[in-house]
């Protein structure tokens, strides 16, 4: 038992298939260079969906392609950004993403923090006019090539959200991730919506067929609400009751508001409007960790820590001890072998889409 909630999801009724890494970054590359991406941003954006897909973040890999080119044909994404610093001191910068993929928008942040923290110890970096960028935890895992801890959070792309007692939707799933390197153990990576699901888990589960558990979504009516496709008929729930709505209205706050970019009633459904630049806001933080303790020393801590966790008793009916980021980098080692695993709905969709583009299929 993982106590995750996944064993109340219906079985899919449909085949998968798993198909291999680097076909599926092939395949991302292939259909953006198509739609007009310049060779070098489509390889990076494509590098970082195909490593959500390794890291099981299923809705934020292939399964956002057509809904990114969707955006580019509608003249929704600029494709020649001039992504840039508009204010900066020692330890913050404040970037445009001159309504850029949002990928590219967060990579060029997630860079600009971890060069500025090597120098003052801890770095700030927000950004207006990105979009949609993938998993929060692309980017905070970032700063642990260099021995630093990530923190990163952004303002989802369409609010699903009430404020706690309200019915408007005036918030999102404002996702925020944190990364902690370790020494032998894998690294400690949180990545966790404001929401009790992802807005992208739920589209993914209509996709393929499948109920949602109870606990996800709720109607206007307070009522259950399992069935994915009406999902406009109601509305997510926060973690924690009022506290994921504090949460989330704080991240909004921060990524969005002090950056200058939408939250609220501004934010752009970026599922229906493929024409309206989003002007997402995000913000990606670096700590260095030779600022605060020995870096071999820090690491071998956090191993101890882990190793705390994992060997404490269990409760009844649990298996072991999980740590934030532990499954994940369980399914990037299998993926990375046995391929990543492709539902029949999604590749068909990924066929249509081949076919729209006219370039090679992905399988």
């Amino acid at each position: 038992m993982t106590g995750d909630g996944s064993s109340a999801m219906a079985a899919a009724t449909e085949s998968i298939r798993r198909i291999p890494a680097l076909d599926i970054e092939s395949f991302i590359h292939r259909a953006f260079l198509k739609a007009g991406m310049p060779d070098g941003d489509a390889n990076i954006v494509a590098q970082l969906m195909a490593d959500a897909d390794l890291n099981g973040s299923d809705g934020h890999g292939v399964f956002r392609l057509p809904g990114y080119i969707k955006r580019i044909l509608s003249g929704g994404l600029n494709l020649t950004p001039d992504i840039k610093v508009e204010k900066e001191r020692d330890a913050m910068a404040l970037v445009n993403g001159d309504n850029g993929q949002g990928h590219l928008v967060m990579r060029y942040c997630a860079q600009k923090a971890m060069e500025k923290a090597k120098q003052s110890g801890i770095a700030w970096v927000g950004a207006h006019h990105s979009n949609h960028a993938g998993p929060a935890s692309l980017y905070a895992k970032m700063p642990l090539a260099e021995d630093m801890i990530g923190l990163y959070a952004a303002i989802g792309n369409a609010n699903h959200l009430p404020p706690w007692g309200g019915t408007e939707m005036l918030l999102s799933t404002n996702p925020i991730a944190f990364a902690v390197p370790a020494m032998e153990e894998p690294d400690v990576v949180l990545d966790m919506a404001t929401t009790v699901a992802a807005y992208g888990k739920v589209k993914a589960a209509a996709q393929r067929g499948e109920q949602m558990p109870e606990g996800w979504m709720i109607d206007r009516e307070g009522n259950p609400l399992t069935d994915p496709t009406k999902s406009d008929e109601g509305f997510l729930l926060p973690i924690g009751g009022p506290k994921g709505y504090g949460l989330a209205l704080m991240i909004g706050l921060l990524a969005g508001t002090l950056n200058g970019a939408a939250f609220g009633k501004d934010v752009i459904d970026f599922n229906a409007d493929f024409v309206t630049p989003t002007n997402t806001g995000q913000f990606v933080a670096a700590i260095n960790i030779a600022a605060f303790a020995g870096i071999d020393n820090f690491k071998r801590s956090v191993d101890s820590v882990i190793r705390s966790m994992k060997t404490s008793p269990t409760l009844p009916g649990y298996d072991e001890v999980h740590l934030p980021g532990e499954q994940s980098h369980r399914k990037r080692l299998d993926r990375a072998e046995n391929g990543v695993p492709l539902h029949d709905g999604l590749l068909k969709v990924l066929a249509d889409l081949a076919e729209e583009l006219d370039v090679g299929p992905l399988a």
